[in-house]
């Protein structure tokens, strides 16, 4: 909120200092002041005289401590250096976009500029380390105004961005379970962790291996994590595969991993760039290069000429540019800065600063044959509507409360324009239940609640030989059933995608 608040400092004279917050309550009406000096320690609220000391008082301090300890805790950002990196960036200004549609400051134009969010909190650094008391001061003007009636639509908006995943999943049978699918392999499976030197990147990339010990099938998959994460997130659906037979290949992305997300909060390096929507995919191309050069120190025989490639999050999105989505501007460029877009999500924030990359991105590698793309920010990114938007064939799987990468916005409605193009072959699977961090496994849980669903569609995959390729006739890569999990409902819903926009 206070990044959000901050605005043109450099207008206002020196002198004045935010004093009062205003929430403007529709419900009800009526405006609800917070005086900021009240917020410095409790008994500041006990003799204080803004509608937050009198409710203080009345509920016997209890608020007060609450909300005195709120204000005055560090902000997670180390020292000013971490903002000097951060707030510079397309992912912040989208961010700053967002929360100063909530609300302005007293006589301060509504625009968001880095600069003067970066005033603002050279301005609070003097006053120690940064708090969001220390900001809120910080910001000139006398009076803040928060809009909770602008929240609550935004709120509301992103429930109805839930909700058709709900209707979809209305009446279905969701998908049983078969310990051929769901369970361990016969394999024994070890893991290790090879460094790769590639020439566009500073430093060599970190994989982690997940292979069986013996007896492997020469089978390769490709595991690509999301923003701000890592192979560890998903090293259970390696040992699942690898089980299985499988060779398993999970890359860390350093520009966009979680060691880069410290470095980040440490004002080391700055936020993710553009330029990472191409890096990522390039990483997994020199993986499969250098399988293919023998570089990885595997037993021979592992195949490179058809690979299956999963992704999380923002890496769903690098496989889909692998299996032949091409990222486009335009849209980005039409929508990024229209805030009462009907599907506009947290997900735009990261979509839409790609703008300058955007045009540079499209590297599919004809290599990778199929892909899993499981909660993807896809809908600005990709044109749905041109056809063909895939080379290799495509599973998408969404959670019905992912509010994150909502599934309504990023995975119904344009799995639902390719379907209007023709059947050729490429699945949704909704997840009733899953939200955008629950559907991935650490190496010691088993593969977590998508395991028997990956399992089914790698086996069909490399059971389909050429037929794997999407097109019309294209024969299904899923068995028609077994491949559910016990505590989240998984239901294919691609014979069901509406023809109206969700």
């Amino acid at each position: 909120m206070a990044l959000g608040l901050a605005a043109a400092i450099a207008a206002s004279p020196p002198a004045l200092a935010l004093e009062q917050i205003e929430l403007k309550l529709p419900l009800l009406d009526t405006t609800f002041t917070i005086q900021l000096a009240e917020l410095s320690d409790p008994r500041a609220l006990l003799t204080g005289n803004s509608d937050l000391a009198e409710l203080d008082r009345a509920t016997g301090g209890s608020i007060g401590r609450r909300l005195v300890e709120l204000f005055k805790s560090p902000l997670p950002l180390q020292s000013l250096a971490v903002a000097r990196q951060v707030v510079p960036s397309p992912l912040a200004e989208q961010a700053l976009l967002l929360l100063s549609s909530l609300g302005g400051v007293d006589g301060l134009p509504a625009d968001v500029s880095s600069d003067t969010v970066l005033q603002v909190l050279d301005r609070a650094s003097g006053r120690g380390a940064l708090t969001m008391l220390g900001v809120l001061q910080a910001i000139p003007g006398r009076t803040a105004t928060v809009d909770v009636g602008k929240g609550l639509v935004l709120l509301q908006r992103m429930k109805g961005q839930l909700r058709s995943a709900t209707r979809l999943l209305e009446g279905e049978t969701p998908a049983a379970v078969d310990p051929a699918l769901a369970g361990p392999g016969p394999l024994a499976v070890q893991r290790d962790t090879v460094a790769l030197p590639v020439t566009y990147r500073p430093l060599p990339l970190e994989v982690v291996v997940i292979r069986p010990s013996q007896q492997p099938s020469g089978r390769l998959v490709a595991i690509s994590h999301g923003l701000w994460d890592g192979p560890e997130s998903f090293e259970g659906w390696g040992q699942h595969l690898a089980s299985h037979g499988y060779t398993v290949l999970l890359p860390r992305h350093p520009g966009s991993d979680r060691t880069q997300q410290q470095a980040m909060l440490s004002g080391k390096v700055p936020p993710p760039g553009p330029a990472e929507l191409r890096l990522r995919p390039l990483d997994i191309s020199a993986l499969i290069d250098a399988v293919a050069a023998g570089q990885l120190g595997l037993p021979p025989g592992v195949d490179t000429r058809s690979v299956v490639l999963l992704g999380h999050s923002w890496g769903g999105t690098t496989a889909l540019q692998l299996a032949g989505a091409r990222p486009r501007s335009q849209q980005l460029q039409q929508r990024c800065r229209v805030l009462q877009d009907p599907q506009r999500n947290l997900s735009w924030v990261l979509q839409c600063s790609f703008l300058d990359s955007a045009d540079q991105a499209g590297l599919a590698d004809p290599r990778v044959k199929a892909v899993v793309a499981v909660s993807p920010p896809m809908a600005l990114l990709f044109d749905a509507d041109a056809a063909p938007v895939f080379r290799g064939r495509v599973l998408l799987v969404s959670g019905s409360r992912d509010w994150v990468v909502p599934p309504g916005p990023e995975a119904i409605t344009p799995m639902a324009s390719i379907a209007r193009q023709g059947d050729r072959g490429h699945r949704l699977v909704l997840v009733g239940g899953g939200d955008h961090f629950n559907l991935g496994s650490p190496y010691d849980q088993g593969g977590g609640p998508l395991r028997g669903l990956l399992l089914g569609w790698v086996n069909g995959a490399f059971a389909a030989g050429p037929g794997v390729a999407p097109g019309a006739g294209a024969p299904a890569l899923l068995p028609p059933r077994g491949w559910g999990d016990g505590d989240l409902s998984l239901s294919d819903v691609s014979d069901r995608l509406p023809s109206w926009n969700p």
